[in-house]
């Protein structure tokens, strides 16, 4: 377990963050950490599930950033999949 600092962005949302995450974070619990920053404030929320995009790549939601190859101030999208 290690801290991985991560640029990242919510769509729809106007401003870049710095989050700090743990390695071990699945990207479900990276995706809440993302939009806890945005949704309600500058984003409005929605009843679909937060998915994570890192270098063009859905991650799955179980699966840790790090063993996802994402690394350290690497940028990381969340959104809202409504599909």
């Amino acid at each position: 377990m290690a801290l991985l600092p991560l640029s990242a962005n919510f769509d729809g949302d106007i401003a870049a963050l710095l989050v700090a995450v743990d390695d071990q974070d699945t990207a479900e619990v990276v995706g809440r950490k993302i939009a806890a920053h945005v949704v309600g404030h500058r984003v409005p929320d929605r009843a679909a599930p937060i998915r994570v995009r890192h270098e063009g790549r859905v991650l799955p939601p179980g699966q840790p950033v790090g063993e996802a190859g994402v690394g350290p101030l690497d940028h990381v999208e969340a959104f809202f999949d409504e599909s």
